[in-house]
């Protein structure tokens, strides 16, 4: 690689830290555009030819796309909930991750977005919603609160890009970038407006299913108990999955960037929130169970088939497993002050929502409903997973970049010297 190409490339870093090679860095970018060049044939596929050409059939009109958009934007729920966090609750500790924060936050909206938009089946009219909004609809909120949301992201990330050292030495640049650091408190207010009500109203879209007995719940006025549990569930995970990119990105790039001491803050306030969480959620399964089913004429075993793929494992696992064990674990000073069981209990609480939402969403289509209904097995094919990890990709892509040349963490250059 010539000298000059390298010494390029290195002025462009953040002042004071070490990266890879240029050769490396690209051969980590080639691997990275296997997925995308895999994806993109794969989203070509379903644009040009519809989403006939997916596992999706008349019982399945969600599956693992909405599956992976509703986990992805809980576990994005790091980014509103720190920043809420960070500069309206000023919990200062916090400052060395909310631009990671940001970041995966904006990965994940984003990339929630361009999931939505293979989807909808058809792209071109995806305007409808905006100009012929149903006004009677939760998913018309969750529309623009969504929208509005990745937009307050984008502004959110646009500082750090200006932040670049050779970006930076533009006059107006620096000036709009120390512009934008100014009023974040008031961005980070309204993305913790707007992401609260779009992560309930997700939540509220499935309990008000009526003819869907497994989701259906009552609640407060118009708000079904869901609508309160997907917000808690989301800002219960996100903290502990922002915490963990930082351990991921820690190990891909052999440098340290994130004291452990804020790794355990986040720990802890998932563990608080996670614990509050699955207190209400093992509250209302019982109360479903109980009270919900049997006012309907149904029994709690009706809800569950082992034999197509949905019995009751999956149910323990979501509350106890993946939901009520890494509460108590990330509550423990003993786990925190171990790295391996503090990631591992993160993990888990990611696990445990992506496992609520997909109940949610493909569990509660396959059960009978109607007479002469009967189960049904939905299995995702190529074209849904080649996309699904075009968009985990992505997110690879960006945050591979952002590091190499963004001051994301601040304590990098103390940590490694």
């Amino acid at each position: 690689m010539p000298r000059e190409e390298t010494m390029s490339d290195r002025a462009y870093w953040p002042e004071g830290v070490e990266r890879c090679s240029l050769g490396k860095f690209l051969a980590w970018l080639g691997l990275i555009g296997i997925f995308l060049a895999w994806g993109g044939y794969g989203a070509y596929r379903v644009l040009g030819t519809g989403i006939g050409v997916t596992g999706l059939d008349n019982y399945f009109g969600f599956g693992l796309w909405i599956t992976f958009d509703l986990a992805v934007i809980a576990l994005g729920a790091g980014a509103f909930f720190s920043g809420f966090l960070r500069y309206i609750i000023r919990i200062d500790d916090l400052k060395n991750v909310i631009n990671l924060a940001v970041i995966v936050g904006f990965l994940c909206y984003s990339g929630a977005m361009l999931i939505l938009v293979l989807d909808i089946g058809q792209p071109l009219r995806a305007w409808f919603g905006y100009w012929h909004p149903n006004v009677h609809s939760m998913l018309t909120e969750v529309i623009f609160c969504i929208t509005c949301y990745c937009t307050v992201l984008i502004i959110e990330y646009l500082p750090l890009i200006l932040e670049n050292r050779v970006i930076n030495k533009n006059r107006f640049c620096h000036h709009l970038a120390h512009n934008f650091h100014v009023y974040m408190p008031l961005f980070a207010g309204i993305g913790t407006f707007l992401s609260f009500f779009h992560q309930g109203s997700l939540g509220g879209m499935y309990g008000v299913l009526f003819g869907r007995p497994f989701v259906f719940r009552e609640g407060f006025f118009i708000w079904p108990w869901t609508f309160f549990l997907f917000i808690a569930s989301a800002i219960a995970s996100g903290p502990a999955f922002t915490m963990l990119c930082a351990t991921l990105m820690e190990t891909i790039s052999g440098r340290k960037l994130l004291g452990y001491e804020t790794k355990k803050l986040l720990a802890k306030i998932s563990g608080l929130l996670l614990c509050f969480y699955i207190f209400f959620k093992i509250i209302d399964t019982y109360a479903w169970a109980k009270g919900i089913l049997p006012g309907m004429g149904l029994t709690f075993d009706q809800m569950f088939s082992s034999e197509h793929g949905y019995g009751k494992s999956l149910l323990w696992l979501e509350l106890f497993w993946f939901g009520l064990l890494p509460a108590v674990m990330l509550l423990l000073p003993s786990v925190r002050n171990r790295p391996v069981l503090m990631y591992a209990a993160a993990v888990m609480a990611a696990v445990g929502v992506t496992i609520n939402r997909f109940v949610f969403t493909v569990q509660a289509l396959a059960i009978p409903v109607m007479p002469f209904d009967r189960w049904t097995t939905y299995i995702p094919n190529w074209a849904e997973w080649s996309t699904t990890l075009m968009v985990v990709a992505y997110g690879f892509l960006v945050m591979s970049l952002s590091h190499r040349y963004l001051p994301i963490f601040p304590q990098e250059v103390k940590l490694n010297s």
